[in-house]
């Protein structure tokens, strides 16, 4: 039966009721060992007498001894509540059929056609997309009943999306040759295509500033080599090694930026900007490998096996032009970050140890080192000139892969400090924390994080814990509050009440998901960096 809760003093016991005339759930009655009853529901003609209060208490206590505890007992009024309890309901399966399914998945996944789905019940949902308010939604029971009328039966639904299944297969395999050939095309017959966003890139920004280091140092390269041919030195074909690494890096630079400008796809959500930095790492890499690593390899053939060097006059013309036009492509990429660090509020020093644009700081650490390494390997040059002694000149090529090397430590650690996936700088999280903690909405936020996805873009994260009374206050203030309480008043039974807290409560939770939608706007709009933004909810 009924279990009741009894409350006497600092006793608390656990009675069993079988007796208690309970009519309705709804009702909280409240009886007394004094002989009166309380009743805060409706009214009941049945009363529990004291004796029937007493035998419910004493059942355990038959003694004819302790009467006079009995009687001391009854002296305090013995209160017994019963509280009415919505019957709990099982969901299953059938219930999760009201779900909601949006008309591109009835299509894909229930094999459908756009006129099927006119005839099923149209729902009005809020959109989870900025660009819309509201979208159309269909119940997912309706769907399947119109899946199972077109097609007829579950087993005709399954073996026509193997067959759609494979004709997408096929439809891949011919798209990707068709491409191929394609692009044979256009190389045997030359591409007449207009100039595409892509490359459209290469013409401002950090794609002109790989663009000019390329041609720059492609024909430093090229003059550089023919010196050395010519004289023979150490420090000028490390000058040359050192060119042509500088081209292939930044050739990798512009490969990065191309690749970086693609469009986010179900494979890649989150887009391909990360490809800046992983160009720039094997920029790193390669200016290690092949500028720091031949040139200690000749520096080091040269001590072991020193040789006459050739007159250097065309070799000190050839280092002159390189280092005007390194310097000038120096000078376009200082310009560049001066530019860009002035945009986002970060001194000089900041965005390059930053790595903020991974593409024009390879192109200003590589030109700057390209500049000393003109100065070290023309003093290196001239004491060997001077002296006639050739270990000066192996020595310069020592100091040129030394210096590469370095530069090339600092654009992995910064790369890789990059693609791991750094926190904001600490002012700008604590902005943004301000900002959702100033809304009436906010009640608290924990587990903050925001993380810089690379190029300007930072995807934040927290969990946020609303204040259910305003979402309440933000939902009534929507409503005609008088209509609203004649609902209430026309609430009499159980099933009523039930129907009534389920309407408001979805439209409640609809609000809550409103709010978050605003939080989420106003974080993007004061905040151009974020680009993603993911509240949950405690």
């Amino acid at each position: 039966g009924w279990q009741a809760s009894m409350k006497s003093g600092s006793l608390s016991f656990i009675l069993p009721c079988n007796r208690l005339p309970v009519q309705l759930m709804s009702q909280v009655r409240v009886y007394t060992s004094d002989g009166q009853k309380k009743d805060l529901g409706s009214e009941d003609t049945n009363r529990s007498t004291p004796e029937e209060t007493l035998h419910k208490v004493g059942t355990g206590r038959q003694d004819t001894t302790n009467a006079g505890q009995k009687q001391s007992f009854l002296k305090e009024p013995i209160q017994v509540k019963v509280k009415a309890v919505l019957k709990k309901r099982e969901y299953g399966p059938k219930y999760t059929q009201n779900n909601f399914i949006t008309g591109v998945r009835a299509i894909n996944e229930f094999c459908l056609k756009s006129s099927d789905l006119d005839q099923l019940r149209k729902i009005k949902r809020r959109s989870p997309h900025d660009d819309t308010e509201t979208f159309t939604v269909y119940l997912r029971s309706d769907v399947e009943a119109k899946s199972l009328e077109v097609w007829g039966s579950p087993e005709a639904l399954a073996r026509e999306r193997k067959r759609r299944k494979e004709a997408e297969i096929k439809y891949r395999e011919n798209l990707f040759r068709n491409q191929r050939l394609l692009r044979e095309y256009k190389e045997f017959f030359g591409n007449t295509k207009p100039r595409s966003s892509a490359a459209a890139m290469f013409f401002k920004g950090p794609g002109k500033v790989v663009m000019v280091a390329i041609c720059i140092n492609g024909l430093n390269f090229i003059f550089k080599l023919l010196a050395w041919v010519y004289t023979g030195s150490a420090s000028m074909f490390s000058e040359a090694i050192h060119s042509l690494a500088d081209t292939c890096n930044q050739a990798l630079l512009a490969l990065g930026i191309s690749q970086s400008a693609r469009t986010p796809d179900p494979s890649h959500p989150y887009g391909f900007t990360n490809m800046r930095y992983i160009a720039s790492l094997i920029s790193g890499v390669g200016i290690f490998m092949m500028g720091a690593g031949l040139s200690w390899y000749h520096g080091i053939i040269g001590l072991l096996h020193p040789h006459p060097i050739e007159s250097l006059l065309w070799a000190y013309c050839i280092l002159a032009g390189s280092l005007v036009s390194e310097g000038a492509t120096l000078l376009v990429a200082i310009n560049e970050i001066r530019r860009s660090a002035r945009a986002k509020g970060l001194s000089f020093y900041q965005y390059v140890v930053q790595s903020r644009d991974p593409s024009t700081n390879v192109v200003l650490l590589e030109d700057a080192a390209a500049v000393l390494s003109v100065a070290v390997a023309a003093t290196c040059m001239g004491l060997t000139s001077l002296t006639g002694n050739p270990y000066y000149d192996s020595v310069g090529s020592l100091g040129v892969g030394t210096l590469l090397g370095t530069v090339s430590a600092f654009l992995i650690y910064t790369n890789t400090e990059a693609l791991l996936g750094r926190s904001i700088q600490p002012e700008q999280l604590q902005r943004l924390t301000e900002l959702l903690e100033s809304d009436p909405v906010v009640r608290a936020i924990h587990d903050v994080k925001a993380t810089d996805m690379g190029m300007s873009k930072v995807r934040f994260k927290a969990e946020v814990d609303f204040d259910g009374r305003v979402v309440t206050r933000s939902y009534l203030e929507k409503q005609d509050i008088e209509q609203l309480l004649q609902e209430i008043q026309q609430v009499k039974t159980l099933e009523e009440l039930e129907a009534f807290m389920l309407k408001h409560g979805e439209n409640i939770i609809d609000t809550l998901g409103a709010e978050v939608d605003r939080l989420e706007k106003d974080l993007k709009q004061r905040n151009p960096d974020v680009r993603h933004v993911d509240l949950e909810i405690l």
